[in-house]
Order: structure tokens, then C-alpha cells, then sequence
């Protein structure tokens, strides 16, 4: 079970994801499509604890709970009250955009991927390890990219099942484990890491006022992935006509990632 404040370790937030995931089927709603995805990299990073991958299984399980604690609470403070001013404003504009059937599929899970790297990731990092602690969280920090690479390589695969023009327009929209979108993975989680740093040393007052700027710059990516320059556009229209899969589909789809692409 989940704590009621938020899971207190790895385990909580696999089992609040899949509540998450599994009311977003019943209800058809297109919040379970990160979900889903963020499922699938918490299940890889678990299995990396379980097989001593991390210098500290036990402080990356503590890390992952606040990690994933702050995307759960953002999601149902939305849910509870989309326009509070306490879900941070890149959270909303993700959740806000799974009511509308606009945006493909690569555009909501990279709203999703943009407000949890590019705000989330960095918080979670400094309040799990403040001071000068930070620094010693480095190499598991480090470990867990390659891991979201490979996760992400396979929803390429996944994602494609679901939009069959998608991989023929990889130049014009990039790779889900690379640039999509001008989203640049990597890019997102080297500056998420020089923010925990300069997080993790600074007083609360501080602290709030740099989370601010986070969710600010945040928003500003997601718009851009919303509203992408010429000639984007056009290749999404072409992606948007092929999606014909029920909502509910792609969710249970892309939440077997591993399995689909691994047998």
C-alpha cells in the first residue's frame, strides 16, 4: 500500500503507478500513457537495486519515492483541483493536454518525461541527498541514465505499433531515447543534475524560488513540444491520422513495453 503522504520507497511507488495505470484504462483517460512508461523505467531501476547495480540500493529505493512521490502528488492534486496553484505549472500543462485528442502520443509522454526531468528530478535528488551529501549520489544518478535509455529505446517500438508513420518520420521528429520533439534526454538530466546541486546547498527560501524558476523553464519546453516550429507540424498531422487505437489500448500497450520487445 501506499503511505498516505506519498510511498516511502521503491515499492510503493511501482504499487501507486499501478493504480495509476489501471484507472487510467477503466476510464479511458490518457493520464496512463507516462504513467505507464514511468512504470516501466521504475520496474527496470528496482530490478537494478535488486541485482546491486546502485552503490546504495537502499538510498536509490528512498530517492525513487520522493522522486515518484512528487509526480503522484502533482497528479492528484490536478485531478482533485486542475487549476491549484500547488500542481506545478509544467504538470499541469502535461495533464491539461491528456483532455484534449490533439496531441500524438510521442507528444504526451514527452510532457510527461520533460516535467519529471526537467523539475521533478533535480528537487527529489537535493531533498533526498541535501548539502554536501549531494555529490555522493552521483554515480547511481549517472547509472539510472543508462537504464531510461534503454527503456526508452524500447518504447520506439512500442510507440511505433501505435502510430505506423511514426519511425519513417525519425528525422523530422527525432527518437524517444534521444531528441524528440527538441526534447534532448540526455541534455535534460546533465542540467537536472547541475540543479540538484546548486538545490541541494541552498536555504529553503532559496530553494522555492529555484523550484519557481525550474517549473517556469519546464513550461517552456512543454509548450514548445505542444507547439513545435515548422516543419514538425506537418509530420504531426501525418502521425495524428494513423493513431486509431483506443485510448485504454495504448495504455495497456506501452505498460507491457518489456514484454513486447523482449519476448
Amino acid at each position: 500500500m501506499t503511505a498516505p503522504d506519498g510511498p516511502t520507497d521503491i515499492e510503493g511507488v511501482l504499487v501507486a503507478l499501478r493504480s495509476v495505470v489501471d484507472e487510467a484504462v477503466a476510464t479511458g483517460s490518457r493520464t496512463g500513457w507516462f504513467a505507464a512508461l514511468y512504470r516501466q523505467v521504475t520496474l527496470a531501476v528496482a530490478q537494478g537495486i535488486e541485482d546491486g547495480v546502485f552503490d546504495d540500493g537502499p538510498r536509490l529505493s528512498r530517492f525513487d519515492a520522493e522522486f515518484g512521490g512528487r509526480y503522484l502528488r502533482a497528479l492528484r492534486g490536478w485531478q482533485v483541483a486542475p487549476d491549484a496553484d500547488a500542481v506545478p505549472r509544467c504538470w499541469r500543462l502535461a495533464f491539461d493536454a491528456c483532455k484534449e485528442a490533439g496531441p500524438v502520443i510521442v507528444q504526451q509522454l514527452v510532457l510527461g518525461v520533460n516535467a519529471h526531468i526537467n523539475l521533478d528530478l533535480a528537487v527529489a535528488a537535493a531533498r533526498t541527498c541535501p548539502g554536501e551529501a549531494i555529490h555522493d549520489l552521483r554515480g547511481d544518478f549517472d547509472r539510472i541514465n543508462a537504464i531510461l535509455a534503454a527503456v526508452m529505446g524500447r518504447f520506439d517500438v512500442v510507440v511505433a505499433g501505435f502510430s505506423p508513420l511514426l519511425g519513417g518520420l525519425d528525422a523530422i521528429l527525432g527518437r524517444l531515447d534521444e531528441d524528440i520533439l527538441g526534447f534532448k534526454l540526455g541534455k535534460a538530466r546533465s542540467e537536472a543534475w547541475e540543479a540538484a546541486v546548486v538545490l541541494a546547498g541552498q536555504p529553503p527560501a532559496a530553494q522555492a524560488a529555484t523550484e519557481r524558476m525550474l517549473d517556469r523553464s519546464a513550461t517552456g519546453v512543454g509548450r514548445l513540444v505542444l507547439s513545435p516550429p515548422w516543419p514538425v507540424p506537418a509530420a504531426l498531422d501525418v502521425v495524428r491520422f494513423t493513431e486509431r487505437a483506443a485510448v485504454a489500448d495504448v495504455t495497456r500497450g506501452l505498460d507491457r513495453a518489456d514484454v513486447v520487445t523482449d519476448g
